[in-house]
């Protein structure tokens, strides 16, 4: 089955990829590999979740704020690439919470991305990865996501 035709079967239209927000790019791809620059959990510029898991928002809501990402981040894959069925599988990714202090629960939060990666390439998906809590993040974001992504030659 294509990623494509698996996006659809699971119910999921991907975003219009997000603009770069500053002086970057979203993807850079070296060889093989497609870095993806941070992504935060906005749908057509607007916000969907903001604000510090533990103090406004809940682990469940930071689960989909994560997964949010992970479609936006898919977004630049398809862009930077033309279509997704160019992933051979995703390599690494490092999730950003933003957090109240104390908060110990980061990777819960985080496998809303790792789960959706799992969801579109099975196997494929899976990756090392972190999951760091932080005081803050660009728009008061409550998730920002990045990825290393390996490419079919």
């Amino acid at each position: 089955m294509s990623i494509e035709a698996r996006l659809a079967e699971l119910g999921i239209k991907l975003p219009e990829p997000p603009a770069a927000a500053g002086s970057y790019v979203p993807t850079v791809r070296t060889g093989s590999l497609l870095y993806c620059a941070g992504t935060i959990c906005s749908l057509d510029g607007k916000m969907t979740h903001t604000g510090q898991v533990g103090r406004d928002q809940t682990v469940q809501a930071g689960y989909e704020a994560a997964r949010v990402c992970a479609l936006n981040t898919l977004a630049n894959i398809r862009a930077a690439t033309g279509s997704l069925e160019g992933v051979k599988r995703i390599v690494f990714v490092s999730g950003f919470v933003n957090a109240a202090e104390g908060f110990a629960e980061s990777p819960a939060v985080i496998n809303g991305a790792s789960d959706l990666f799992v969801q579109v390439f099975g196997e494929a998906g899976r990756h090392a990865r972190a999951a760091v809590a932080v005081a803050g993040l660009p728009r008061n974001s409550t998730v920002e996501l990045l990825a290393v992504v390996e490419l079919k030659e």
